[in-house]
């Protein structure tokens, strides 16, 4: 028997790799730990051995998410947290396994942060029902990402999933604490970080329930 067969979660590490293309892909800054994906991929090999043992041995643990205040249109400011490169890469493995078993609960009009959706898409298709209504409905659901109850969202996830190892995960990000720019370390009991990889599949699936069921 291999190390691979003794890890109490299978996770390949294909599927690492394919994790770290696609975090790459999409850039981002550094974390807390300063280290940006150019660093990362100095010792790219050891890295993503390093997550993947830990993810399949159940040993892996968030590190704090890095607080960024940036200003709102509306005034104001928006509290991002910026998970480190390799809690992206980690978040990327759960994401991958996660949501294909969301999406084809989700309705089709639904087009935030959807895979082969974009804002262009649900321009298109209200251009096109504009003609056949006089009226439209807006709204706004303020501090959505910082406001989710973690005991109904982990209800709705354990749902959709009977993987014992994305549970365990999700629960971790969803508790990680927040490093403020003042140096304090914040406890998290409600909500899910805005930059998280995680977190745009986490509040589809919260609206999914919470709005359209």
């Amino acid at each position: 028997m291999n190390k691979a067969e003794q890890k109490p979660f299978i996770i390949s590490k294909g599927k690492v790799m394919h994790a770290f293309e696609l975090v790459k892909a999409n850039r981002g800054a550094a974390g807390v730990d300063k280290q940006s994906l150019s660093d990362f991929e100095l010792n790219l090999k050891d890295n993503l051995y390093k997550i993947w043992n830990r993810l399949s041995s159940g040993c892996y643990f968030p590190p704090p998410v890095k607080a960024v205040a940036i200003p709102k249109k509306t005034g104001g400011e928006r509290i991002l947290g910026i998970p480190t490169v390799s809690d992206r890469i980690a978040q990327m493995v759960v994401k991958l396994e996660f949501e294909p078993q969301v999406e084809t609960h989700l309705l089709s009009d639904s087009y935030g942060y959807r895979p082969n959706k974009s804002a262009l898409d649900a321009v298109g298709i209200t251009r096109k029902r504009c003609w056949q209504y006089d009226w439209v409905l807006e709204f706004d659901i303020k501090g959505l990402f910082d406001n989710i109850p973690h005991d109904l969202l982990l209800k709705a996830v354990c749902k959709h999933t009977d993987s014992p190892w994305v549970k365990l995960y999700i629960e971790r990000w969803l508790t990680a604490p927040m490093l403020m720019q003042n140096g304090e370390l914040v406890d998290r009991k409600q909500g899910t970080p805005q930059r998280g990889v995680i977190s745009p599949v986490l509040a589809n699936l919260f609206l999914h329930y919470a709005f359209d069921k």
